[in-house]
């Protein structure tokens, strides 16, 4: 069976450190591009970060540029959002998808053409 599973949310402290995790089953990861998507209750489904099937290509978005780090570790069949210095604005559930690639350094920055997505984690950062 074909699953993507995020866990590492929680409740920290404005500052704090998080580091999320997507592992994938029942696929070649390696196949895949993936990206880390947030969501609030008042804003539409947001891409963090970015990453290539090969691991090479990445893309932030600007308000997590410097704080967030996305990787892949393809033989264990999981992606990582390490986020560093966190900020109340960065509560929201968060979002692992994959999509296949026959380019092995794109990178996907468009919602629309992901097509698997895991059930989310809950990331809240208090002040």
């Amino acid at each position: 069976q074909e699953q993507l599973v995020e866990s590492g949310g929680g409740l920290v402290q404005a500052g704090g450190s998080l580091r999320l995790s997507c592992t994938a089953s029942g696929v070649t990861f390696y196949h895949y591009a993936v990206g880390w998507f947030r969501q609030d209750s008042s804003k539409e489904r947001a891409l963090v970060a970015a990453i290539s099937r090969d691991g090479d290509f990445t893309y932030y978005r600007d308000s997590v540029k410097g704080r967030f780090t996305i990787s892949r570790d393809n033989g264990n069949h999981t992606a990582y959002l390490q986020m560093n210095t966190l900020k109340p604005e960065d509560t929201a559930t968060y979002y692992c998808a994959a999509v296949l690639r026959w380019d092995r350094g794109e990178v996907v920055t468009t919602t629309a053409e992901y097509d698997w997505w895991g059930q989310g984690t809950q990331v809240t950062v208090s002040s």
